[in-house]
């Protein structure tokens, strides 16, 4: 799939069939999270994942959205090995996990499976409910899986601002 169509046809699967997703996919794209760049090459993020029926239920216990999922990557970063910025008020951990997760969803599609990133839960008690070591930080979940028949982009998938709407040039 080329990178325009990948990029353009992503959408966030809100309904999953319970087939697993292949290894040998799933190796696709947890690699892809592994290559994404980080702040000083610190390689940060860790990726948890989430298939058997008793770490499923803890999902569902945090979030209403896996939307059958039969596979959740947990995307978390060690928040004492990241690179802290000038003037010391920010540093790359969630930024550096953002982009290792966007790199799996982009891999997903490539792959043929679709995704969904998670935001509503609570990442403390994700990461008190999977027993994470405490310097890591839980940034989002991602479901993964093939969709239903019936799957597809909200209505409102394909409306976008236009470029002038969203880039100045300085």
């Amino acid at each position: 799939m080329e990178f325009s169509e990948v990029v353009r046809e992503r959408y966030s699967c809100k309904s999953y069939e319970s087939r697993q997703i292949e290894q040998e996919k799933l190796d696709q794209i947890l690699e892809a999270g592994r290559l994404a760049p980080t702040a000083k090459n610190l390689q940060e993020q860790h990726i948890y994942v989430i298939q058997s029926e008793e770490g499923l239920a803890k999902i569902d216990k945090l979030t209403r959205c896996r939307y059958g999922a039969p596979t959740v990557l947990l995307v978390a970063f060690d928040k004492n090995n990241v690179f802290t910025y000038p003037g010391g008020k920010r540093d790359s951990g969630i930024e550096d996990a953002a982009i290792v997760a966007t790199h799996l969803m982009l891999a997903a599609k490539d792959a043929g499976v679709e995704s969904c990133w998670l935001n509503l839960f609570d990442p403390e008690e994700a990461a008190k409910e999977f027993g994470l070591p405490e310097q890591e930080e839980v940034l989002m979940l991602l479901d993964l899986g093939y969709p239903t028949e019936d799957a597809g982009p909200l209505p409102n998938h394909s409306n976008r601002k236009e470029l002038s709407e969203t880039v100045s040039y300085l």
